[in-house]
């Protein structure tokens, strides 16, 4: 038995030593130094408890004590392949869901300041929200001297890059070839998939449009402003784009709301290019991007698979985390839905809060999904977080940062993100590993880091 131990003993070593050597070289790659030296020491006490085991094995009560340690061992390992939620929730009825007031959106109502009767007519009707809002006014605006995070020369270039895509606008719809093509739908449905990617997009997925993936009525500019939105649109084409993740980690600096605006001017490039392409085809079709949307692009990409919704209420994507932008081409085609993968992301969000722990203003609720607008979903305090934007001038990305999702789509995260799907144990462990690898509070920087723009 002892040389049969010996053996078991020695691959278990190999095993474990080979994941914490894998998890530290990775890490210093990623440069998360701290999870790089925590590995390593996993690593080296792995090695000194088989190799002190396989030398005492000549004690005969260690030998029932090893013994134990491998059935424990394999036992464990077994339970770590079972898939196991045993009281998760049915998914959400939605058939009850009251559709969103773009109106009632933080930038419409920020937009107000400039259409002073628009203004009256809103806070007539919502007077509640009237005293929070003057409140948040008398903030600087976004590009202003006096923010956190001010850049005398970083700052102008996202606001140059909204005007890009406000001034791309036109360019979202228009009318269609004047015949009809004959097409596979199937065909094209891959030719958009691949064009998208290959024009910049990470993931692309398609549903059926439902009345809660629309805005009820137009808010964010006074065109239009307040009329109802409706389509004939049969399918929504959703885009994702990924975020830069070492610009991510240095939330909340100039350096998030650069890359946010870079991943929305691709987004706005990339859904303009394949509502195009679609009406080449005499089809219509409307690209959806910032500052431009008649959908809600969060409910849409869940149900287009691409992830699910994550407790600072975006879509956690299944690969990229938090790290999406996304936009939306709507069509009347009539496409193919995507399948989707359950990978149990809500239910790790249940007991990971990690995002609600480091919020700077508690905008993420700490406790079990709300219901609003008739369902239950995960949401945010919008004014609390735009409230903070306006007070550093940058959209803040603490909560994407420290997201246990919001890393590098490589080997080790894949194998853990697998570890995850697979049953609540296995996500109290590996949120247990998170705090210990990468530390459970973020420490925030007081001033941009050096250079803005990394080279």
């Amino acid at each position: 038995m002892t040389s049969v131990l010996r053996i078991v003993d020695i691959a278990a070593m190999g095993v474990l030593g080979l994941f914490f050597l894998l998890l530290a070289l990775f890490s210093l790659s990623e440069r998360r130094y701290r999870a790089a030296v925590v590995s390593a020491l996993l690593l080296t006490a792995n090695g000194i408890f088989w190799i002190m085991l396989i030398y005492w094995l000549a004690i005969g009560w260690v030998v029932w004590v090893n013994l134990a340690i491998i059935i424990l061992g394999a036992v464990f390992a077994a339970l770590s392949l079972m898939s196991w939620f045993p009281s998760r929730r049915e998914g959400r009825e939605v058939s009850g869901a009251e559709r969103y007031d773009e109106r009632d959106q933080m930038f419409a109502r920020n937009n107000l300041r400039n259409h002073p009767g628009l203004r009256e007519k809103y806070y007539r009707d919502n007077p509640d929200r009237e005293s929070i809002d003057r409140e948040i006014l008398r903030l600087p605006e976004f590009g202003q001297p006096g923010h956190t995070y001010y850049h005398r020369y970083a700052t102008p270039v996202y606001q140059a890059a909204f005007e890009f895509i406000e001034r791309s606008i036109p360019v979202s719809s228009g009318e269609p070839a004047p015949e009809k093509r004959e097409i596979d739908p199937e065909k094209l449905k891959e030719y958009i998939t691949d064009a998208a990617i290959f024009y910049g997009a990470c993931d692309v997925g398609f549903t059926p449009i439902r009345d809660y993936h629309l805005y009820s009525r137009a808010g964010r500019h006074a065109e239009g402003w307040g009329e109802e939105i409706s389509t004939d649109h049969r399918t929504a084409i959703v885009i994702a784009l990924r975020m830069d993740i070492d610009m991510i980690k240095e939330a909340p600096t100039g350096r998030v709301i650069q890359e946010s605006f870079r991943k929305y001017v691709e987004a706005a490039k990339v859904s303009d290019i394949i509502a195009a392409y679609i009406r080449q085809f005499g089809y219509r079709a409307r690209a959806h991007n910032d500052a431009n949307y008649q959908t809600l692009c969060v409910p849409l990409a869940v149900d287009a698979g691409l992830g699910e919704l994550g407790r600072m209420g975006v879509l956690i994507h299944r690969k990229y985390g938090p790290l999406v932008r996304l936009a939306v081409v709507t069509t009347e085609l009539e496409l193919s839905v995507s399948p989707s993968v359950d990978l149990h992301i809500e239910d790790f969000c249940m007991i990971c809060r990690k995002c609600s722990d480091n919020c700077p203003t508690s905008a993420i609720s700490g406790g079990d999904e709300p219901v609003s607008r008739g369902f239950r979903h995960w949401s945010v305090s919008q004014e609390e977080c735009y409230r903070f934007w306006k007070k550093i001038g940058t959209d803040c990305g603490v909560c994407l940062s420290v997201c246990p999702y919001s890393k590098p789509d490589s080997f080790i995260h894949r194998l853990v993100r697998f570890y995850i799907s697979r049953n609540r144990l296995n996500q109290r462990i590996a949120l247990l590993f998170d705090d210990l690898l990468y530390g459970r509070r973020k420490k925030i920087n007081k001033k941009n880091p050096e250079k803005i723009f990394p080279r």
